[in-house]
């Protein structure tokens, strides 16, 4: 069993990684097996090849950035609220993020997203 406090270090060295765009360092929290969710159940990325490459897409868009607002830790489950700048397809801008970890151990073995309101930026 995970305790709370280690799930937590493992989501905060995720969202570390994630803000540093260390794909590598990324990867390391994510287990072999990890499995990524649209909320509820839309698998977008099964093991750590799949989820490397939606990463590495991610973590080239040059104003990524995830904002933490809030985060509530209960044995191996994390729950995290943040705001994500992002590149979009139709510009930059921002989306509203509810993310889901359960931590097996060290590692993250399944996370589910829930996209709230994306805002584009204001075109000059």
């Amino acid at each position: 069993m995970t305790s709370s406090t280690s799930a937590e270090s493992v989501i905060q060295r995720q969202l570390d990684a994630y803000n540093a765009r260390d794909l590598d360092a990324l990867m390391s929290t994510y287990a072999d097996d990890i499995e990524l969710y649209e909320h509820p159940s839309k698998l977008v990325a099964s093991g750590a090849a799949e989820a490397r490459a939606r990463q590495a897409a991610r973590l080239a868009e040059p104003n990524l950035h995830a904002k933490l607002l809030q985060r509530m830790v209960m044995g191996e489950t994390v729950i995290d609220r943040e705001v994500v700048t992002r590149t979009f397809p139709e510009g930059p801008g921002r989306i509203d993020l509810i993310a889901i970890y359960q931590v097996r151990g060290s590692h993250i073995a399944k996370a589910w997203f829930i996209f709230g309101e994306k805002t584009l930026d204001a075109k000059p």
